[in-house]
């Protein structure tokens, strides 16, 4: 059984255009609810998600994911918000404001660890060029995805334009997932 196990993960690893069944697909059941039709964050009224993958020569294999939780000014218009912390250990941007204030006031995005500052910087720029911002105080929420078994995140590869391409990209409907954006 190990075995085949492990056969199964291999040849799903080799190839990346491959469909991976969901854990839905193969009988495992999460929660107590059933899912929306699109078993996605998506389901949700106004949640919008956005993609921008980076591969460039052998060693930039990276992206950046901005989920957008609802529609309008969020900075205007904050919605509620809260984090848990799994492990620990990431690295994360606006996770402090978060829980003083419990509400979220930009777009999340996930990126490679090192970019998430420029990523924070980006996302800054972004939500002040949107209707109803003036030059405010602001709470970017940036979080990680350590990638760098396949990514020279020194490079910084994510930058103003990588972001803005995921964040005016967000769409509602179904979700690309897999090896894209921050999950490169």
């Amino acid at each position: 059984m190990l075995l085949s196990s492990v056969a199964v993960q291999w040849t799903w690893a080799q190839n990346d255009n491959a469909e991976r069944p969901r854990a839905r697909d193969v009988g495992v059941v999460v929660g107590v609810f059933a899912p929306g039709d699109l078993n996605a964050i998506t389901d949700v009224e106004g949640v919008r998600v956005g993609h921008f993958t980076q591969i460039k020569g052998d060693d930039i294999r990276t992206g950046v994911t901005a989920i957008i939780p609802a529609p309008g000014n969020l900075y205007t218009h904050p919605i509620p918000a809260w984090i848990h912390v799994g492990n620990g250990y990431g690295k994360m941007i606006g996770e402090t404001q978060i829980r003083e204030f419990g509400e979220i006031e930009t777009p999340i995005l996930l990126t490679c660890t090192l970019c998430v500052w420029s990523a924070a910087n980006a996302l800054k720029e972004w939500m002040y060029e949107q209707p109803g911002m003036g030059e405010h105080t602001l709470n970017p929420v940036v979080g990680e995805t350590n990638d760098s078994r396949v990514n020279n995140m020194w490079a910084d590869p994510i930058q103003k334009d990588e972001v803005y391409a995921a964040l005016n990209g967000a769409r509602g409907g179904p979700v690309t997932e897999g090896s894209v954006g921050a999950g490169t």
